[in-house]
Parts: C-alpha cells; structure tokens; sequence
C-alpha cells in the first residue's frame, strides 16, 4: 500500500498542537500546586498575618505566586532561545564538524553537496552549508539554525559513505522538511521551556539558603526545587513526544519531495543492519539528539523520552510490506580509516541544557 503521507502528515500536526496546549497546562498546575504549598507553610509557620491570610485561599498571595512562577519560567524560557539563536554553524563546529567546500572534488563530497543543491532548489529555500561530521561513522544528519536563511546542514561520515544517492536523498529531504515545517524554530521554543521550568529550581536554591529564625523562604525554596523538577521531566515527557511526531511529519515530507519511500526507507534500514546504527561519538550526542535523522543515543533510552519513534515503526510507515528484519551492513575499510581533520573552535558556547549543570544533565533530550 503507497504511503498516504498528507494523511499522515496531518495527524503529526494535529497532535503536535495538543501536545504543545500541554506545556501550558503544565505551567498553570505548577502555579496552583506551588501556592497550595507556599500557603500551607505560611499558614502553618505562623506567619499567615504577615501575607494577610486567614484561611486557604488568598487573591493576593496566589497572584503573587503565580505571577512569579510564570515570570520565572518565561525569562528562562527567553533567555534560552536567546542562546540558541546564533546559528547552527557552532553547533556543528563542536560536534567536530567542518564545512565541505562547494567546489570540492571528491565524489562522495560532490554527491552530497549536488544532493543537498537539489533539495534546496525543489523547497525553495537557500541552499545552506553543508558540515561533514568527519569522525562519525554511524549513519546519521542533522539541520540547525534559527530560520531557513542561517540553517547548515550537518552529515555524518558514515552516512555520506554508505549510502546511495537515492538513500542519501531521502535522508536530506527528511532535513530540509525540518527547515520548511518550522521545526528548528519549535525545537528552541521547546528546550526554551523545559529551561524556564527547570530555573524554578535555580531559584529554589537560592531561597534554601536563606537564614533566619521561623523563616519560611527555605521552605518555599524545596517547594520550587521538587516542583520545578518535576514539572520539568514531565515538559521533558511532552517535549520527547513532540520530537517523535515531528519525525513522523519529517519522514513523510520527505517522501511527497523525493516521491521515492524507497530512498527514505532503504536509509533507515541500513541503521537497523549497521551495528554502530545512528549512534555518535560526541559529548554533545544527549544534548543535540533530537536535531538529527536517527536516534544519536541508541536504543537504551525509556520509550516516553525518546525523542525519536522506534526504527521499525519508521519503516513501517514508508513500506508496510516490512518484515522487520535487517540486513547486515559492513563498513567498508577506507570509511574508517578516514584521516582527522583540525576543528575550528566557534566563539559562542553551546548547551542545550548544559547552563543547569547537574541538575540538568539529569534530563535526557528534541527533534527534529
């Protein structure tokens, strides 16, 4: 049966929508949650006079609470997308990546580049650098950036080199997808959020140590530190989502581009058959994972916060006559001997999620 991707792509936008109304719901909970808490321990510490409360519920106190709960998460939220908005040729630069010359020579580097221009020029958008990922050898890409003007396209040395034209097309038409869909725009809203949210307990922190007898600030502050990293594994629960039916939605532009499920799916079948798979060597593989095609982690990660839908269903969803299984893929010797390259270093840092430090290396990562 032909892949009905418009249907398809439908649905991964429909659903997309509900998810994101979810992080709204997410904050307003917090809110109320965070006041009941706070107000119990005003109330219960004796220092109900001080907020004017005689029972439960107080207007003031709760506007006060809210108010500062939501603008906590908002200037977090904003100050992230702020730092993810310069581009995506950093990323790729630490990731160990550098841009292939548009006039090179060399006929896989010629291939991908004259792929990458074709894409370009069937979506209508500039055609943008391209990075090779010189040291990967798993089969994997990536698109980055803030808008379509300053996004680079990012490919492994794996993929480049076991993949055919066709394979390799379907592969970068699932990125330009990203690119025209808007999905690196959601993804830095996404991480924007969970960021705001994660800050409350940046603040809880602060208020913990905080001093002074029957003073009730380091109580408010453990309050900000569970809610807030609660609330922020569940946003990391809808991002994950998120991340996995934008996929969807990627994979089946891909195939209305290229008109070719055979390209697409043969890709995504060789990860299955490759034992490296999609996996990176990088340090930035948990933070970037849900930029790229396949799962940058592997497969161990819980099935809620993966940010990639399982390989099979993928498949599945271009070629329903898939029987599941693999063939074996072998990496061919001047694949993996390919020489090291010099890395220039980019001026800006990055992390996803690295500002928090432990608190946020505790959270698993957005897709696209």
């Amino acid at each position: 049966m032909p892949m009905d991707f418009v249907a398809q792509q439908e649905h991964a936008r429909r659903k997309t929508s509900r998810l994101m109304l979810y992080f709204v719901a997410a904050v307003v909970g917090m809110s109320v949650v965070i006041y009941l808490l706070v107000a119990f321990i005003f109330l219960g510490s004796g220092h109900g006079h001080t907020i004017g409360a005689k029972g439960l519920w107080n207007p003031a106190l709760f506007l006060a609470v809210s108010s500062g709960t939501v603008g906590i998460v908002v200037c977090g939220c904003l100050l992230k997308i702020n730092e993810l908005s310069y581009g995506g040729s950093s990323l790729a630069m630490r990731m160990g990546g550098h841009q292939l010359n548009p006039n090179s020579t060399d006929p896989d580097e010629r291939k991908l580049l004259n792929v990458v221009e074709e894409m370009a020029i069937a979506s209508g958008v500039p055609v943008p650098p391209v990075y090779l990922l010189h040291d990967e050898q798993g089969i994997n890409a990536f698109a980055a950036g803030y808008a379509p003007k300053d996004a680079i396209i990012g490919v492994t040395q794996g993929c480049m080199k076991l993949l055919t034209r066709d394979e390799l097309q379907g592969v970068i038409a699932h990125e330009f997808s990203h690119i025209l869909n808007g999905d690196m725009r959601l993804n830095m809203r996404l991480i924007g959020w969970v960021f705001g949210i994660l800050s409350l307990t940046v603040v809880g922190k602060i208020l913990l140590r905080s001093r002074g007898q029957k003073n009730p600030l380091p109580l408010v502050g453990l309050v900000l530190i569970v809610v807030g990293s609660v609330g922020a594994f569940f946003s990391r629960l809808i991002q994950s989502a998120v991340s996995r039916q934008r996929e969807f939605l990627a994979d089946a532009s891909a195939v209305q581009f290229t008109r070719n499920p055979d390209g697409l799916g043969g890709a995504l079948k060789k990860i299955g058959g490759l034992s490296r798979g999609s996996r990176l060597s990088t340090d930035y593989a948990d933070e970037a994972g849900h930029l790229f095609f396949g799962n940058a982690l592997g497969g161990g990660w819980f099935g809620w916060l993966a940010t990639h839908p399982p390989l099979e269903e993928r498949i599945r969803r271009i070629d329903a006559s898939f029987d599941g299984k693999f063939p074996r893929v072998a990496i061919p010797p001047e694949t993996m001997a390919a020489p090291p390259r010099q890395v220039p270093q980019a001026g800006r840092p990055f992390g996803i999620l690295g500002a928090l430090g432990g608190a946020a290396a505790a959270l698993p990562s957005v897709p696209a």
